[in-house]
Protein backbone atom coordinates (compact mmCIF):
# COMPACT_ATOMS: atom_id res chain seq x y z
CA UNK A 1 0.00 0.00 0.00
CA UNK A 2 1.58 3.19 -0.57
CA UNK A 3 2.37 5.76 1.89
CA UNK A 4 0.36 8.63 1.19
CA UNK A 5 -2.58 6.45 0.31
CA UNK A 6 -1.95 4.26 3.94
CA UNK A 7 -2.02 8.09 5.42
CA UNK A 8 -5.19 9.68 4.16
CA UNK A 9 -6.86 6.19 5.03
CA UNK A 10 -5.44 6.30 8.35
CA UNK A 11 -6.37 10.27 8.45
CA UNK A 12 -9.99 9.04 7.30
CA UNK A 13 -10.58 6.84 9.90
CA UNK A 14 -9.48 9.03 12.71
CA UNK A 15 -11.79 11.14 12.17
CA UNK A 16 -14.56 9.16 11.43
CA UNK A 17 -13.69 7.97 15.37
CA UNK A 18 -12.49 10.76 16.81
CA UNK A 19 -16.38 12.36 15.65
CA UNK A 20 -18.50 9.17 16.74
CA UNK A 21 -16.78 9.42 20.08
CA UNK A 22 -17.79 13.22 20.89
CA UNK A 23 -21.50 13.06 19.24
CA UNK A 24 -22.10 10.12 21.05
CA UNK A 25 -21.48 12.23 24.24
CA UNK A 26 -25.10 13.50 23.51
CA UNK A 27 -26.50 10.08 24.26
CA UNK A 28 -25.07 9.99 27.72
CA UNK A 29 -22.24 7.79 29.32
CA UNK A 30 -22.98 5.36 28.33
CA UNK A 31 -23.81 5.63 24.91
CA UNK A 32 -20.43 6.93 24.35
CA UNK A 33 -18.75 4.03 26.23
CA UNK A 34 -20.36 1.67 23.84
CA UNK A 35 -18.38 3.97 20.82
CA UNK A 36 -15.41 3.72 23.01
CA UNK A 37 -15.62 0.35 23.37
CA UNK A 38 -16.04 -0.63 19.58
CA UNK A 39 -13.08 1.41 18.78
CA UNK A 40 -11.07 0.10 21.62
CA UNK A 41 -12.15 -3.84 20.13
CA UNK A 42 -11.01 -2.59 16.69
CA UNK A 43 -7.68 -0.96 17.96
CA UNK A 44 -7.00 -3.89 20.45
CA UNK A 45 -7.28 -6.45 17.70
CA UNK A 46 -5.17 -4.38 15.32
CA UNK A 47 -2.44 -3.47 17.25
CA UNK A 48 -0.31 -6.98 16.85
CA UNK A 49 -0.76 -6.87 13.35
CA UNK A 50 0.35 -3.44 13.17
CA UNK A 51 3.43 -4.41 15.10
CA UNK A 52 3.84 -7.95 13.55
CA UNK A 53 4.26 -9.06 16.77
CA UNK A 54 3.57 -13.00 17.79
CA UNK A 55 0.35 -14.36 19.26
CA UNK A 56 -1.50 -11.69 17.33
CA UNK A 57 -5.14 -13.36 18.64
CA UNK A 58 -4.44 -13.89 22.33
CA UNK A 59 -2.68 -10.25 22.52
CA UNK A 60 -5.19 -8.53 19.91
CA UNK A 61 -7.94 -9.86 22.89
CA UNK A 62 -6.31 -9.11 25.73
CA UNK A 63 -5.77 -5.48 24.26
CA UNK A 64 -9.57 -5.45 23.39
CA UNK A 65 -10.75 -6.21 27.12
CA UNK A 66 -8.40 -3.93 28.64
CA UNK A 67 -10.30 -0.82 26.35
CA UNK A 68 -13.52 -2.33 26.72
CA UNK A 69 -13.40 -2.44 30.51
CA UNK A 70 -11.78 0.58 31.09
CA UNK A 71 -14.25 2.08 28.90
CA UNK A 72 -17.07 0.87 30.52
CA UNK A 73 -15.63 1.48 34.03
CA UNK A 74 -15.18 5.71 33.03
CA UNK A 75 -19.47 5.43 32.14
CA UNK A 76 -20.09 3.67 35.51
CA UNK A 77 -17.80 5.37 38.22
CA UNK A 78 -19.13 8.04 40.39
CA UNK A 79 -17.43 11.09 40.21
CA UNK A 80 -15.32 13.35 40.20
CA UNK A 81 -12.61 10.69 39.65
CA UNK A 82 -13.80 9.35 36.46
CA UNK A 83 -10.45 7.16 35.53
CA UNK A 84 -10.32 5.98 38.96
CA UNK A 85 -10.25 2.38 37.68
CA UNK A 86 -8.25 2.51 34.53
CA UNK A 87 -4.84 2.11 36.48
CA UNK A 88 -6.29 -1.46 37.48
CA UNK A 89 -7.53 -2.25 33.98
CA UNK A 90 -4.53 -1.54 32.66
CA UNK A 91 -2.16 -2.84 35.71
CA UNK A 92 -4.33 -5.90 34.96
CA UNK A 93 -3.63 -6.22 31.18
CA UNK A 94 0.36 -5.89 31.04
CA UNK A 95 0.17 -8.64 33.84
CA UNK A 96 -2.07 -10.93 31.36
CA UNK A 97 0.47 -9.82 28.64
CA UNK A 98 3.10 -11.05 30.37
CA UNK A 99 1.06 -14.75 31.38
CA UNK A 100 0.77 -14.99 27.74
CA UNK A 101 4.38 -14.83 26.89
CA UNK A 102 5.18 -17.44 30.12
CA UNK A 103 3.13 -19.24 28.50
CA UNK A 104 4.83 -19.09 24.80
CA UNK A 105 7.81 -21.11 26.81
CA UNK A 106 11.43 -20.56 26.20
CA UNK A 107 13.07 -19.86 23.07
CA UNK A 108 10.15 -18.11 21.42
CA UNK A 109 11.73 -15.42 19.07
CA UNK A 110 10.24 -11.59 19.98
CA UNK A 111 9.08 -12.14 23.35
CA UNK A 112 10.61 -8.78 24.55
CA UNK A 113 9.40 -7.24 21.36
CA UNK A 114 5.91 -8.64 21.91
CA UNK A 115 5.54 -8.05 25.63
CA UNK A 116 6.65 -4.25 25.19
CA UNK A 117 4.37 -3.62 21.69
CA UNK A 118 1.48 -5.39 23.69
CA UNK A 119 1.64 -3.61 27.24
CA UNK A 120 1.97 -0.44 24.93
CA UNK A 121 -1.08 -1.27 22.88
CA UNK A 122 -2.70 -1.72 26.64
CA UNK A 123 -2.04 1.39 27.52
CA UNK A 124 -3.47 3.24 24.41
CA UNK A 125 -6.93 1.22 24.44
CA UNK A 126 -7.36 1.81 28.24
CA UNK A 127 -6.97 5.60 27.81
CA UNK A 128 -9.88 5.38 25.53
CA UNK A 129 -11.95 6.09 28.94
CA UNK A 130 -10.52 9.20 28.91
CA UNK A 131 -13.19 10.70 26.31
CA UNK A 132 -16.29 9.24 28.71
CA UNK A 133 -14.46 11.27 31.80
CA UNK A 134 -13.93 14.56 29.78
CA UNK A 135 -17.79 14.22 28.62
CA UNK A 136 -18.62 13.65 32.06
CA UNK A 137 -16.33 15.98 33.84
CA UNK A 138 -17.34 19.41 32.07
CA UNK A 139 -19.85 18.07 29.45
CA UNK A 140 -19.94 18.12 25.74
CA UNK A 141 -20.09 21.46 24.79
CA UNK A 142 -16.57 22.52 26.61
CA UNK A 143 -13.34 20.41 26.04
CA UNK A 144 -14.35 17.52 24.26
CA UNK A 145 -15.33 19.64 21.85
CA UNK A 146 -12.04 21.27 21.76
CA UNK A 147 -10.08 17.92 21.53
CA UNK A 148 -12.23 16.53 18.86
CA UNK A 149 -11.74 19.00 16.78
CA UNK A 150 -7.97 19.53 17.43
CA UNK A 151 -7.81 15.82 17.12
CA UNK A 152 -9.69 16.09 13.65
CA UNK A 153 -7.19 19.08 12.49
CA UNK A 154 -3.88 17.21 13.31
CA UNK A 155 -5.10 13.98 11.65
CA UNK A 156 -5.98 16.07 8.56
CA UNK A 157 -2.62 17.37 8.42
CA UNK A 158 -1.08 14.19 9.16
CA UNK A 159 -2.39 12.82 5.84
CA UNK A 160 -0.20 15.17 3.63
CA UNK A 161 2.52 13.56 1.93
CA UNK A 162 5.05 15.85 2.82
CA UNK A 163 8.27 15.49 5.39
CA UNK A 164 8.01 14.71 9.05
CA UNK A 165 10.34 18.18 9.48
CA UNK A 166 7.52 20.24 7.87
CA UNK A 167 3.85 18.27 8.38
CA UNK A 168 5.06 17.76 12.42
CA UNK A 169 5.10 21.67 12.88
CA UNK A 170 2.18 22.60 10.56
CA UNK A 171 0.16 19.83 12.29
CA UNK A 172 1.36 21.41 15.60
CA UNK A 173 0.98 25.19 14.68
CA UNK A 174 -2.49 24.42 13.37
CA UNK A 175 -4.24 21.64 15.88
CA UNK A 176 -2.99 24.83 18.22
CA UNK A 177 -4.44 27.41 16.46
CA UNK A 178 -7.92 25.23 15.98
CA UNK A 179 -8.32 24.57 19.78
CA UNK A 180 -8.67 28.53 21.18
CA UNK A 181 -11.17 29.16 17.98
CA UNK A 182 -13.38 26.46 18.78
CA UNK A 183 -12.86 27.70 22.47
CA UNK A 184 -13.86 31.25 21.61
CA UNK A 185 -16.76 30.01 19.23
CA UNK A 186 -18.51 27.23 20.13
CA UNK A 187 -17.01 26.98 24.28
CA UNK A 188 -16.26 28.64 27.09
CA UNK A 189 -12.75 27.47 27.84
CA UNK A 190 -10.28 30.17 27.95
CA UNK A 191 -7.71 30.95 25.12
CA UNK A 192 -4.32 29.57 26.61
CA UNK A 193 -5.09 26.21 27.86
CA UNK A 194 -7.28 25.24 24.36
CA UNK A 195 -3.99 25.96 23.05
CA UNK A 196 -1.92 24.14 25.18
CA UNK A 197 -4.37 20.96 24.43
CA UNK A 198 -4.63 21.91 20.38
CA UNK A 199 -0.68 22.03 20.36
CA UNK A 200 -0.16 18.83 22.86
CA UNK A 201 -2.79 16.29 20.99
CA UNK A 202 -0.98 17.80 17.57
CA UNK A 203 2.91 16.71 18.89
CA UNK A 204 1.42 13.49 19.95
CA UNK A 205 -0.73 12.97 16.47
CA UNK A 206 2.88 14.19 14.82
CA UNK A 207 5.25 11.58 17.20
CA UNK A 208 2.92 8.79 16.19
CA UNK A 209 3.12 9.70 12.49
CA UNK A 210 6.84 9.84 12.56
CA UNK A 211 7.08 6.66 14.31
CA UNK A 212 5.17 4.72 11.52
CA UNK A 213 7.14 6.48 8.54
CA UNK A 214 10.09 4.79 10.36
CA UNK A 215 8.80 1.17 9.80
CA UNK A 216 10.69 -0.71 6.99
CA UNK A 217 8.14 -3.45 6.56
CA UNK A 218 4.95 -2.66 4.87
CA UNK A 219 1.98 -1.65 6.46
CA UNK A 220 -0.87 -3.97 6.73
CA UNK A 221 -4.31 -3.08 6.12
CA UNK A 222 -5.68 -4.30 9.15
CA UNK A 223 -2.82 -2.12 10.59
CA UNK A 224 -4.11 0.83 9.13
CA UNK A 225 -7.21 0.40 11.78
CA UNK A 226 -4.61 0.33 15.10
CA UNK A 227 -2.32 3.12 13.27
CA UNK A 228 -5.48 5.37 13.29
CA UNK A 229 -7.56 4.24 16.13
CA UNK A 230 -4.60 4.16 18.95
CA UNK A 231 -3.62 7.98 19.35
CA UNK A 232 -7.25 8.95 19.02
CA UNK A 233 -7.87 6.69 22.12
CA UNK A 234 -4.54 7.90 23.55
CA UNK A 235 -6.17 11.59 22.92
CA UNK A 236 -8.94 11.16 25.37
CA UNK A 237 -7.11 11.24 28.37
CA UNK A 238 -4.61 13.69 27.48
CA UNK A 239 -7.43 16.35 27.33
CA UNK A 240 -9.27 14.77 30.58
CA UNK A 241 -5.83 15.41 32.54
CA UNK A 242 -5.45 19.05 30.94
CA UNK A 243 -8.81 19.94 31.93
CA UNK A 244 -8.30 19.12 35.46
CA UNK A 245 -4.83 20.93 35.87
CA UNK A 246 -5.31 23.91 33.75
CA UNK A 247 -9.24 24.71 33.92
CA UNK A 248 -10.60 23.40 37.08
Amino acid sequence: MKTWIGGAAAAGIGVVGTAALVASSLGGPFAQAAVAVVLSIAAGLCWPTFLGIPAKRTNGIILALAGAAAGLSAAAVNGPEYLEWTPAVVAVGIIAVIVVQLLRGTGQSHRLESTLGASAGVLLCSLGAGWIATARFTGMGSMLLVAGISTAVALLVGAINWPDTIVAPLAIVFAGLAAPLAALVLTDIAVIPATATGALIGAVLAAVRRLNRTRSRPMPRTGLVALALGPVLAVGSLAYFIDKLLIY
